[in-house]
């Protein structure tokens, strides 16, 4: 975790505590009083609620008792079973809720030393891209003297009832928890990276090859210290909370406590007999109600499976909320999954580590076209690019990016009844290879990938792309809509991801002297056909320089063709219009590369803008004698430096 952990509230736990120790008083947070402005924004509590102590509902009471377990919790009366879920993911992990509950130990109850005990409690959250301190007393809503939301199974054990009131507080009250993402909870939790899939929309139950794709993906996210949950989602008319025939709940989130492929059949001396089964274990916030199907806990398959494999399962047989289910079973039953990736950034790890670059930013509006920052998604042609645009570059041949859009928790606007995610997503274009000003308009650029759009807090999105430079453009559904961002791009090797600014270049006291550019010219070299053969195997490794004044960009190599498809594309402002550019074609020697022919570009904004196959030349003008090959571009020229 960063050593910078911002305050909420600007409350200092230490402090606060030492204050109350020395006074000899209990603390009571007046930034989240134990009253009903805290509790409800809409709607009054049915009856009337009584804040109690931890003290005043038991004889002991502790933060943890008998450690912490996913087993712990109970949902109480507020529909955040999501926020349970989340819990028990969390439980499951020490290295991340020790994250969350930082010193656990010196916020234990001590029964020895009672004067020490101040009725203060810290926990942590990953709020928008920093770890942000909450503090809370520990005064808990409770009905009849028992806690009407979120409990421990055990009475005195009450690490799950302050963890909900400190993400209340954040939130503005615990109303505002009612209805929200487990996925959500876990980003807050660990600054995880969020994804969420329709397992209906991706036929993951029906096929068979997506199936084990996704199994293999969980498998991986789990073992890695990912956390899991999910949902069957009620179709619309039917209501939340209902339970199927076989003892699923819908609308309510479920935690994955495990997933494991099991063996079936006698092990024999040089042979396997046995049958190979894909399995996932989940856990009911309810701590009860679980499926009743094929390997629920009292059905006849566990009796195929030896005793010593059902210990190292973990199999109970207890009414507990906690159930196995094979996977197809699992695809074809729930609708929704949210995974959880702890992206491992760590260079002394075992596995896979990412390069990971995080940058704020915020959707504005602006009547002045070059000034606005929220032109809606792509379908808004006219106003598409007036949108924040970061740069990226891929190094490698080709690398693997995870990229994750996260918007402006909306909770706390719940109270000014705006408290739902906005449609959010982006674009992500291929871009001429040395762009380094804003975009104005879509001429040689290739839209690569495109995100869903939804109105969740978290977008996220995995795509292979190919080496070169990129521009990433998050985005509203709608134009003119306003909130803040983090975007989170991670890359095998770094990306140098910052956002474009200028939108073209800048005039300085140096530009007096040497000139400012007067023209702005694109090109796309698309493929060069027919060029010499070079070596015996009658192939070619050619690749091309584009040079303008005194710039020169150089496409990658493309081995073994005379007819080669480059796609490079480079932008140049040009000071000197009467310079004409030069694409080069060379190949590539060990010792000493050989000059295969030029085509000598004016780039005028009269020219055509339409895709143009052209005879090389030699070296020298427009007029040098021909050579064998042809190259394909396309030219655009403006003397508008923010038309391109």
């Amino acid at each position: 975790m960063s050593s910078s952990v911002q305050l909420f509230r600007n409350q200092k736990y230490h402090e606060l505590k030492a204050q109350c120790i020395q006074q000899r008083r209990l603390f009571e947070d007046p930034e989240f009083p134990a009253s009903d402005e805290s509790l409800f924004y809409q709607s009054a509590p049915p009856r009337k609620v009584e804040w109690k102590r931890p003290k005043d509902l038991c004889e002991d009471p502790h933060l943890f008792v008998n450690g912490i377990s996913s087993h712990d919790l109970h949902q109480g009366t507020l529909g955040n079973c999501w926020f349970v879920a989340a819990c028990s993911c969390l439980a499951l992990r020490k290295t991340l809720w020790q994250q969350v509950i930082p010193d656990f130990n010196e916020q234990e109850w001590d029964p020895k030393n009672p004067e020490k005990y101040a009725g203060i409690f810290h926990f942590r959250f990953w709020c928008f891209g920093e770890w942000t301190e909450v503090v809370v007393d520990d005064l808990l809503p409770t009905m009849d003297g028992k806690l009407i939301y979120c409990h421990s199974n055990v009475k005195n054990e009450f690490w799950s009832a302050l963890l909900e009131k400190a993400y209340a507080k954040l939130a503005g009250s615990y109303e505002a928890l009612d209805g929200g993402s487990a996925a959500d909870a876990i980003v807050d939790f660990t600054g995880a990276v969020a994804e969420s899939i329709d397992l209906v929309q991706g036929k993951y139950g029906e096929i068979i090859s997506e199936r084990m794709k996704l199994f293999e993906d969980l498998l991986k996210v789990h073992k890695r210290g990912g956390l899991i949950s999910c949902s069957i989602t009620a179709s619309s008319g039917s209501t939340s909370e209902v339970e199927t025939d076989t003892g699923l709940i819908i609308g309510h989130a479920y935690s994955v406590t495990a997933i494991r492929k099991l063996r079936l059949g006698e092990r024999l001396m040089f042979s396997f007999k046995a049958e190979k089964l894909f399995m996932i274990r989940l856990r009911n916030p309810w701590g009860k109600r679980e499926w009743n199907g094929a390997w629920s806990d009292n059905s006849e398959e566990w009796k195929k499976v030896s005793n010593s494999e059902r210990k190292s399962l973990g199999l109970t047989l207890e009414n507990d909320g906690e159930f196995w289910m094979t996977f197809e079973e699992w695809c074809k039953n729930f609708t929704d999954v949210d995974i959880c990736r702890i992206v491992n950034t760590s260079y002394f790890s075992i596995h896979k580590t990412w390069e990971k670059k995080m940058m704020h930013g915020a959707w504005a509006k602006n009547s002045e076209p070059l000034l606005n920052r929220s032109g809606g998604c792509f379908d808004n042609r006219e106003t598409f690019l007036q949108n924040p645009q970061y740069i990226f570059d891929v190094k490698k041949t080709e690398d693997k990016v995870l990229v994750s859009l996260q918007q402006e928790d909306r909770r706390k606007y719940k109270k000014e009844g705006k408290g739902d995610s906005i449609p959010i997503g982006f674009e992500i274009l291929k871009v001429e290879d040395n762009r380094s000003y804003r975009l104005h308009k879509l001429t040689v650029q290739e839209r690569v990938a495109t995100s869903p759009y939804i109105n969740t807090r978290t977008v996220f999105l995995k795509r292979i792309l190919k080496q070169g430079r990129y521009i990433l453009i998050p985005t509203t559904y709608h134009p003119g809509v306003t909130t803040k961002f983090i975007l989170r791009l991670f890359t095998d090797v770094p990306s140098k991801l910052r956002e474009l600014k200028a939108d073209k270049p800048k005039m300085t006291c140096w530009s007096l002297l040497c000139g400012y550019p007067r023209r702005v010219t694109q090109i796309k070299v698309h493929s060069a056909e027919g060029l010499q053969k070079q070596d015996r195997s009658g192939g070619a490794d050619p690749y091309v320089l584009i040079k303008c004044e005194n710039q020169t960009v150089r496409s990658p190599v493309q081995h073994d063709s005379t007819s080669a498809v480059f796609d490079t594309q480079v932008i140049f402002y040009r000071k000197n219009i009467d310079s004409p550019v030069i694409v080069q074609v060379w190949n590539s020697n060990i010792l000493c590369d050989q000059f295969l022919g030029q085509a000598v570009l004016a780039a005028s904004p009269s020219d055509p803008r339409e895709q143009q196959t052209l005879q090389l030349r030699g070296r020298g003008s427009q007029e040098a004698a021909e050579v064998p090959g042809h190259i394909t571009v396309k030219v655009f020229s403006s003397d508008d430096l923010v038309e391109l």
